[in-house]
């Protein structure tokens, strides 16, 4: 069982930036594949952002490439995801996901979900 909690979210204007955090909970923290996801009202969940296990390599939604950075710290059993200029339509709830030894990217495959945090992009 993995237990995933967020933290960072808030309120921010256009081309800000926040940290989002996800501490997890287990003792196999690094077999899984940690993602990002958001959803925002009315909208479909989608992917933003993974970190495999292993080697840590690294996939992006196109839309947030070169804007939003993943990264974990597995002594800490934590991922991050930098969102750098943010943008009014980024403003979402973003769900940190973990996946055992998968890609990470697909809601259906996911393992375990957080609850969620709010960003939210004023313009």
């Amino acid at each position: 069982q993995v237990q995933l909690v967020e933290s960072g979210g808030g309120l921010v204007q256009a081309g800000g930036s926040l940290r989002l955090s996800c501490a997890a909970s287990g003792r196999t923290f690094s077999s899984y594949t940690m993602g990002w996801f958001r959803q925002a009202p009315g909208k479909e969940r989608e992917f933003v952002a993974a970190i495999r296990y292993g080697g840590g390599s690294t996939s992006y939604a196109d839309s947030e490439k070169g804007r939003f950075t993943i990264s974990r710290d597995n002594a800490k059993n934590t991922v991050y995801l930098q969102l750098n200029s943010l943008r009014p339509e980024d403003t979402a709830v973003y769900y940190c996901a973990a996946e055992y030894r998968g890609r990470g990217t697909n809601t259906q495959n996911i393992n375990y979900w957080g609850k969620g945090t709010l960003v939210t992009v004023s313009s």
